[in-house]
């Protein structure tokens, strides 16, 4: 498995971003060289998705070719019709008599008021992102305020996008993508730690650990705006069975094999989540970014 720390990583993942400046907001194609096997968990008090009852396991089909991950709440779900249509030109999709029916699933968050202008006219304009995100799908994409983290916040700092992945003992690969727009913070209390710390790998966020002492206001819960307005979306990949897999490795030992591939997913997420706020740039007169209140110590 290559080693770009991204979830493109795994074989047959690639990822494209599209973003709007003037708009905020941005659009990540998740597009699978090959239809993958997937399965979903969809929590919260107002999710926004597209398809996802497809990856019921009693649904009639198996795999999908894309997920689709944006920003625009409900109006980002555009965003997949975009990407059926790039999907569909190029000859993918589930075959039903002499047609072809790219399958996606998608997800949005909640990023319409920060700042950006949102009132294009009668059509939004996350289908055409969508489409230019999926054209634009590669084994290489940035990091931060890019694609559906472009517009994203957390309660203290610029949110954004992050990927990272690893290798299980057994030498399958775990990938993780996500769009940070979280409730709460990802750093520790107001300092420059992430709680992910434990995780870090070469220092991808950083590298100044955990701090020495917890500050008291870390345990002391805040959340960003109303309930109902932050999301955060992810996707892990894999190149074994396992949900959102690509099923090019067999495992040998499915018991142990897939109990270590759900805890390396796990710590694969987190350290995607911490990458998608430490790389983030701040938008014009948004929330500052991590580099903007802590970039000074990685100078030292």
């Amino acid at each position: 498995m290559a080693s770009r720390n991204l979830i493109t990583d795994v074989p047959g993942v690639l990822v494209g971003h599209a973003e709007d400046a003037r708009l905020a907001s941005g659009t990540t194609a998740i597009v699978f060289a090959e239809p993958a096997v997937a399965a979903v968990d969809v929590r919260g008090a107002a999710p926004g998705t597209h398809d996802t009852d497809l990856l019921e396991p009693h649904r009639t089909v198996e795999r999908i070719d894309a997920v689709v991950l944006s920003g625009g709440s409900v109006f980002g779900l555009d965003a997949v019709s975009g990407v059926q249509a790039h999907l569909r030109e190029h000859g993918r999709g589930f075959e039903i008599a002499d047609i072809r029916v790219p399958l996606v699933c998608g997800a949005v968050l909640f990023d319409l008021n920060n700042g950006g202008d949102k009132s294009w006219p009668r059509f939004s304009p996350y289908r055409e992102l969508g489409y230019a995100a999926a054209a634009a799908a590669g084994v290489s994409f940035a990091l931060g305020s890019a694609g559906a983290g472009f517009g994203a916040t957390t309660i203290n700092l610029k949110g954004g996008l992050g990927s990272a992945s690893a290798i299980t003992r057994d030498g399958h690969g775990v990938g993780a993508l996500a769009a940070v727009n979280a409730c709460g913070s990802v750093n520790v209390g107001k300092g420059p730690h992430f709680w992910a710390a434990a995780f870090e790998v070469d220092g991808e966020f950083g590298g100044l650990g955990f701090p020495q002492k917890l500050p008291a206001e870390a345990l002391t819960p805040h959340a960003k705006g109303r309930p109902g307005e932050n999301t955060t979306i992810a996707i892990v990949a894999t190149d074994a069975v396992f949900a959102a897999a690509t099923g090019r490795r067999v495992l040998a030992d499915p018991v142990n094999e897939l109990a270590e591939l759900g805890a390396v997913a796990a710590n694969v997420l987190a350290r995607a989540v911490a990458r998608g706020v430490f790389e983030a740039k701040a938008l014009p007169g948004g929330i500052p970014s991590w580099r903007d209140r802590h970039g000074a110590l990685l100078q030292r």
